[in-house]
C-alpha cells in the first residue's frame, strides 16, 4: 500500500477531513517563514485528536536539535521532516531519538547518489521539487526517474507538485513507500480542498492496487 501524507495542515477541519479521505499522515509546518506555519501550541491541540496509527509529522528547516526536540516532545509528535540542507553529522545527533525523513530538492544538479551519505541516519528520504524561493508547497514537479533511481537507498516519500490529476502516474512510474502533498490539494495557503483531498487519495489507492496486482 501506497501510504499519503497529507502536509501543511493548520486546522482541526483540514485535518478531520484528510483522516476521513483516508490518510496515513498529516503534515505541520514548524517553518516560521512558511506561509502555513503553524504555533505549536496549535499543533498539539490538533495532534491530540489524531487516532491511533495517523503519524504526526513535524516539517523544520535546518533546526538545532534541541528546538526540533523540545517541540515534538510538546506536541507529541510521531516523526520528524528535515527539509534544510542539514548534513548527516547533523542527523546523526536526531537519529537516536526520532524517526526522520530527509528531505531534498530535487534540482536539476541532485542526483540519487547524494542520498548514499545519509544512509543510516534516517528511515525514509523525500523528493521535492526545487525552487529558489521556497522550501516546499511550491507545486513543482521534478524528473521522476530520479525518484525511482533513490530507492536503491531506502524508503522514498515522493512530493514536489503532486495533483489529483497526475499522482496516478506517479505513482505507477515511481512506485514510492508514500507521497506528500500540500498545494496540490490546497484552496489557498494553509487551507485545503475537501473535493481534490479526497479525489487525491482515492487516486493513490486505485494506483497503488494497480501496482499491487
Amino acid at each position: 500500500m501506497v501510504r499519503v501524507k497529507i502536509c501543511g495542515i493548520t486546522n482541526w477541519t483540514d485535518a478531520e477531513l484528510a483522516l476521513a479521505a483516508g490518510a496515513n499522515a498529516l503534515g505541520f509546518n514548524f517553518y516560521r517563514p512558511s506561509p502555513r506555519y503553524i504555533a505549536p501550541s496549535h499543533a498539539q491541540l490538533i495532534i491530540t485528536r489524531l487516532p491511533a496509527g495517523v503519524d504526526a509529522v513535524g516539517v523544520f528547516v535546518n533546526p538545532s536539535f534541541a528546538e526540533a526536540n523540545q517541540i515534538g516532545l510538546s506536541t507529541d509528535l510521531d516523526v520528524l521532516q528535515l527539509h534544510g540542507d542539514e548534513s548527516p553529522e547533523a542527523l546523526a545527533e536526531f537519529s537516536g531519538s526520532w524517526t526522520l525523513i530527509k528531505a531534498f530538492r530535487a534540482s536539476p544538479e541532485f542526483c540519487a547518489e547524494q542520498l548514499e551519505a545519509y544512509r543510516g541516519q534516517t528511515e525514509f528520504f523525500l523528493l521535492d521539487g526545487f525552487s529558489e524561493h521556497a522550501r516546499g508547497g511550491t507545486g513543482k514537479t521534478f524528473d521522476w526517474s530520479v525518484a525511482r533511481e533513490a530507492k536503491k537507498y531506502g524508503r522514498i516519500f515522493l512530493s514536489g507538485g503532486l495533483t489529483p490529476e497526475n499522482v496516478g502516474d506517479a505513482v505507477r512510474q515511481v512506485q514510492p513507500f508514500a507521497v506528500d502533498v500540500c498545494s496540490g490539494v490546497e484552496a489557498s495557503p494553509g487551507k485545503k480542498d475537501a473535493a481534490r483531498v479526497r479525489e487525491f487519495i482515492r487516486t493513490v489507492k486505485e494506483a497503488g492496487k494497480d501496482i499491487a496486482q
